[in-house]
C-alpha cells in the first residue's frame, strides 16, 4: 500500500470516528432531555406540559450552536483566479489573499511560465461519512473531463449492477446490520413499557397500568442515552483495537456484541440488565457508522494499487458510487423494517419478538461477514 494514501486512510479513519464520538455525545443529550420527567418540574408547569419542554431545549440547542457555527470560523472573500486562462475553468473560484491554503481552504493552482499547470482538486471537505472515504481518494482516481460527460443514469446504475462481489457482500451484510439495528431501536422504548415493566400502553390514562408504562418508557430513554454513550466511547476505543483485529475483525464483533447483548435483553427482560445491556446498541451503532465505509476506502486504496502495479493510472471505479450504493442499504432497511416490522408484531401478540428478530438478524449477519465480507490487511 502506497504510504502517502495509508497515512490518508489513517487520518481519514481517525476524524471519522472522532465524529461519530461527538454525534454520539449530542445524541446521548438527546436521550438524557427525554428521559426527565418535565411534567412535574418548574418548566413544565410554567411551559404547560413536558412536550413543550422538549422542544424548548431541542429550539434553544439549536440555536446556540446554529450561532456557533455561522461565527466559528470567518470566511475569506472568493474571486476569480485571473492567472488561469483556459475556458473550461474560467469560472474556478479561488480564495484571495495569502493564506488561502489554510483549514477549509480551496486548494491552489500551481501557476506555470509555459503554460497552465495540472488542476487541482477543487471539492470542498465534507465531514460526511461518504466524504471521509471519499478523502482518501487520490485524484488520479476522479474520471477525466471526457469521462464525467459520459456519465449518464444509465451508466451510473450499470455501475452499480456490476460492482465487484466483494462491495455487492458488503452492502448486503450493511442491509443486515441496519436492518437488526433499526428492528431494535424503533421499538426499544415500548419493549421497556410492555415487556420489562408489564405496562399497558392501551390502558386508562390514569390508570395504574398506564402509568407503569409511561414509566418504562422514560427509562427505556436512560437506555438510549447509555446507547448513545457507549457509541462514543467505543468510537474512540476502535483505534486501539485496529491494528490487532483489523476491519474485518471489527465489523465481525460489532454484530456479534449485538446479536448476544440483545438476545439476552428478550430472553431474561431484567431491568438493571437491560440497561446494562443497552452498551451493545452503541457498539452496533458505532460499527456500521466506520467500519464499511473504511472498508470501502481500503478496496479501492488496494484496487488503485493493483492497478498501478499493471501500468494504469488510477481506479476506473469512483468512491462515490460505492459509497452511495451502501448508504442506500439504510433507507433500504428502514422499508423493511417499516412494512414487516408490525406486521410481525400482530402476529407474535408481544413486542419480545421484535428483540429477538434484532438478534437473529445480527447473529446471521455476523456469518455472514465472516464467510463473505473480504480481509483487508
Amino acid at each position: 500500500m502506497c504510504c502517502s494514501h495509508g497515512s490518508g486512510l489513517r487520518d481519514a479513519a481517525a476524524r471519522h470516528m472522532t465524529l461519530q464520538t461527538l454525534l454520539c455525545l449530542g445524541g446521548a443529550f438527546g436521550y438524557l432531555v427525554g428521559a426527565m420527567d418535565w411534567g412535574h418540574s418548574v418548566l413544565g408547569q410554567v411551559l404547560g406540559s413536558e412536550y413543550q419542554v422538549i422542544f424548548f431545549f431541542s429550539a434553544l440547542t439549536w440555536g446556540i450552536f446554529l450561532t456557533l457555527h455561522l461565527f466559528s470560523i470567518p470566511e475569506q472573500p472568493l474571486g476569480k483566479d485571473p492567472s488561469d486562462s483556459a475556458p473550461s475553468r474560467s469560472n474556478a473560484l479561488r480564495l484571495l489573499g495569502p493564506h488561502s491554503n489554510g483549514y477549509g481552504a480551496l486548494a491552489k493552482e500551481p501557476v506555470s511560465p509555459v503554460g497552465p499547470g495540472p488542476v487541482a482538486d477543487l471539492r470542498p471537505r465534507s465531514f460526511s461519512a461518504l466524504g471521509e472515504a471519499n478523502s482518501v481518494t487520490s485524484s488520479a482516481k476522479q474520471p477525466n473531463k471526457e469521462a464525467q460527460k459520459r456519465m449518464t443514469f444509465r451508466s451510473m446504475m450499470k455501475a452499480i449492477m456490476n460492482m465487484p462481489s466483494h462491495y455487492r457482500y458488503l452492502c448486503v451484510s450493511h442491509l443486515l446490520g441496519w436492518t437488526a439495528f433499526l428492528c431494535n431501536m424503533l421499538f426499544f422504548t415500548d419493549f421497556m413499557g410492555q415487556i420489562v415493566y408489564k405496562g399497558n400502553p392501551y390502558a386508562e390514562h390514569n390508570s395504574t397500568a398506564y402509568i407503569t408504562y409511561e414509566r418504562g418508557v422514560e427509562v427505556g430513554c436512560w437506555g438510549l442515552c447509555i446507547n448513545a454513550v457507549s457509541s462514543a466511547l467505543y468510537s474512540y476505543v476502535q483505534r486501539f483495537l485496529l491494528p490487532y483485529i483489523g476491519l474485518k475483525g471489527l465489523y465481525f464483533v460489532g454484530y456479534l456484541t449485538f446479536g448476544l447483548g440483545t438476545s439476552l435483553i428478550g430472553l431474561f427482560p431484567n431491568i438493571i440488565a437491560t440497561l446494562i445491556l443497552c452498551t451493545v446498541f452503541g457498539v452496533m451503532s458505532s460499527t456500521l457508522y466506520t467500519i464499511p465505509f473504511n472498508l470501502i476506502a481500503e478496496y479501492q486504496l488496494e484496487e488503485e494499487e493493483q492497478l498501478k502495479l499493471q501500468g494504469f493510472s488510477g481506479s476506473q471505479r469512483g468512491t462515490g458510487v460505492d459509497c452511495a450504493a451502501l448508504t442506500c442499504m439504510v433507507q433500504l432497511a428502514q422499508i423493511i423494517v417499516g412494512a414487516g416490522l408490525g406486521a410481525l408484531v400482530n402476529l407474535a401478540g408481544s413486542v419480545v419478538v421484535v428483540v429477538l428478530s434484532a438478534s437473529t438478524v445480527s447473529l446471521f449477519g455476523c456469518i455472514f461477514i465472516a464467510v463473505f465480507i473480504r480481509y483487508v490487511d
